[in-house]
């Protein structure tokens, strides 16, 4: 248990700092926020002095654990009369949004010259959450750790452009609360980097965005599914047995169940205003320290490793990701 804690603390603790500084400066840069300023102030401290490997495991819990807990805790603030605001029209937009990123994800891929499993990962990564869903695609469709790590990195390049750019396109194209909300948490590829980007607009749009994110995560245990049989025949047959053996547990993340038990309690109970003020305060500090963790992890150099075509893919299903978003925010009007 020590040796755990002092192999997590100095990491733990640098992104506890660059999120108090991060406040500081807010102050006088109130347009700019915490937010932002925590996660660029990292990947520019991340990419020069804070380097140290040992810095690794703080940083990822950080990233992680403190991430997730603010998404539970940001249950006690929603009920489902805020999530109604999205109406059927959200939904609609979540559902075609994700159908369409996958075929197009996995037909861009194959078309390419890249594997089955390759198109696979990118897709479910860039339609659902990333390295989350990836970790979940994977054992299914058995694809190899080489083929998970070369997409994860690629999924977080891709994450990590749009994550900056997003802001800039949402404000320019729509001047409304749920337009932005949707073409970001309707878009990118993790939670952190949705909170990141929507952090740069409005708090509001974090709100909303979130939510529109975690209609998408709620879907995973859909696409897991589908990909699974869709790659049945690939896989022998003996094998076939012993994974269907062990997919008996859904793979609904944790905190995606938090919040949604603490949603209905909310929408139910409707919980007094201290305990929402309160959860509103811890989630905000964990969330920015998660910023900083995520800003802190960024590795530009592991990015330019990959080869042209892979860069090629990434910018191809961002733009398709983008375009898509746009035309489906019209056609719903949302």
């Amino acid at each position: 248990m020590i040796q755990t804690t002092k192999k997590i603390l100095p990491g733990l603790l640098l992104s506890f700092l660059v999120a108090a500084i991060s406040k500081v400066i807010a102050i006088w840069l109130p347009t700019i926020g915490a937010a932002t300023i925590a996660i660029l102030l990292g990947i520019l401290l991340g990419n020069t002095f804070f380097k140290q490997s040992f810095l690794g495991a703080g940083t990822k819990l950080a990233e992680s654990k403190l991430l997730e807990l603010s998404i539970v805790l940001l249950g006690t603030t929603v009920t489902f009369q805020t999530i109604a605001q999205m109406g059927l029209n959200g939904i609609a937009f979540v559902v075609i949004q994700m159908t369409v990123t996958i075929i197009g994800v996995y037909y861009i891929g194959r078309k390419m010259g890249f594997s089955k499993k390759i198109g696979l990962l990118m897709a479910g990564g860039n339609a659902v959450c990333g390295s989350s869903a990836i970790g979940a695609i994977a054992p299914e469709i058995e694809a190899d750790e080489h083929e998970k790590g070369q997409v994860i990195t690629l999924v977080n390049l891709l994450g990590t452009v749009l994550m900056l750019l997003l802001p800039f396109i949402a404000t320019g194209l729509y001047t409304s609360v749920m337009p932005q909300s949707a073409l970001i948490g309707g878009t990118l590829q993790s939670v952190g980097q949705v909170v990141a980007s929507a952090s740069m607009v409005s708090p509001e749009v974090v709100e909303f965005a979130t939510l529109f994110k975690i209609m998408r995560i709620i879907l995973l245990v859909v696409v897991v599914f589908s990909f699974s049989k869709f790659t049945e025949k690939d896989r022998v047959k003996s094998d076939t047995h012993v994974i269907a053996t062990t997919k008996k547990k859904l793979p609904l993340p944790w905190y995606i169940i938090g919040f949604i038990f603490f949603c209905t309690l909310n929408s139910l109970v409707h919980l007094p205003e201290g305990i929402s003020q309160s959860a509103h305060f811890v989630s905000g500090w964990f969330e920015i320290t998660a910023l900083a963790a995520i800003g802190l992890r960024l590795d530009f150099a592991k990015f330019f490793k990959e080869g042209l075509r892979y860069l090629i893919y990434a910018l191809a299903v961002g733009m398709l990701q983008v375009v898509l978003a746009i035309i489906l925010i019209f056609i719903f009007h949302i």
